[in-house]
């Protein structure tokens, strides 16, 4: 499917597990019914949300072949390929790509962090290979490293970048990445409370962990905005700003896979070294769903 006008809500998919931590696919495939339903305009699968980094590439592919087959071409799927080892996220990058999906998520190399020409490189290695347009992903809360505004410079040009999810939470950096903005590269909001800062800037909407819980919501606020009733679009942003202060009241997505648990969408099952909430953090989490009329 084509990506190159990707715009509005992407959802940054959890991966529901059993009780005995297998991949719950019953409760995928409900997830993806949800979101087509809701009116999410693509799935993001295997990111941080999505707790690729507890799964074996088996099982990454798994939950890729399942998605694409569920979604049917409907919305752009998009796999999260990240890796901290280029070859490893190159590897994955290849595999996806032979299950269907539509499109890339690239992270900085975590914890290894590299030099800047070793940064470059890494995205550019994978862009290089494989014919998939490629989202950056730009969180030096979770890496320890960032994109430079030399490396994003030199990489918005890649004929394979179609865009950055910025989540540093950094206003500063997110107003350096719009000088770079044009029809071939787009920037989401990585940050569900500053999606409309992000979209005054040129974004063009959000990879939203909060799309989980709310995906019409998240959608018309995306939608509101594309429309120019920006009024509207900030309104549902406020009004949602104690459910996303919620759901990350714990490390995600530990919050968000007890929402849609209290949702009774999946089973609240984790891989450590995730861990259930704390009982004050869930009552908070449980009462900011009911604030904006979302019951189990």
């Amino acid at each position: 499917m084509d990506m190159s006008n990707l715009s509005g809500s992407i959802v940054a998919l959890v991966t529901p597990f059993a009780e005995d931590g297998s991949i719950d696919f019953e409760a995928l495939e409900r997830l993806v019914d949800f979101h087509l339903e809701g009116g999410t305009d693509a799935i993001l699968i295997l990111g941080t949300t999505g707790e690729s980094s507890t799964m074996t590439d088996a099982e990454d592919y798994a939950v890729a072949e399942a998605v694409v087959r569920q979604v049917a071409g409907r919305v752009p799927v998009i796999g999260g390929a990240g890796s901290n080892s280029t070859e490893e996220s190159l590897n994955k990058a290849r595999g996806l790509a032979q299950r269907g999906v539509d499109g890339l998520l690239l992270i900085t190399p975590y914890y290894n962090k590299s030099n800047e020409e070793g940064i470059y490189r890494h995205f550019t290695t994978v862009m290089d290979d494989v014919d998939l347009p490629a989202i950056l992903y730009n969180i030096p809360g979770r890496t320890g490293c960032a994109i430079s505004e030399r490396n994003l410079e030199r990489l918005c040009e890649h004929p394979r970048a179609m865009g950055i999810k910025e989540a540093s939470g950094n206003i500063a950096y997110a107003t350096t990445v719009a000088q770079y903005l044009s029809d071939d590269f787009r920037m989401y909001s990585g940050n569900d409370d500053m999606v409309v800062p992000i979209l005054s800037l040129g974004g063009s909407g959000v990879i939203s962990v909060w799309a989980n819980v709310a995906p019409t919501t998240v959608h018309d606020m995306c939608a509101a905005w594309e429309a120019g009733d920006a009024a509207r679009s900030l309104k549902i942003q406020l009004d949602n700003l104690e459910l996303i202060h919620a759901l990350f009241c714990e490390v995600n997505p530990i919050p968000v896979k007890a929402a849609l648990a209290e949702m009774g969408l999946i089973g609240e099952n984790y891989r450590q070294p995730l861990w259930p909430m704390e009982p004050a953090n869930r009552a908070r989490l449980v009462a900011a769903l009911e604030g904006v009329g979302i019951h189990a």
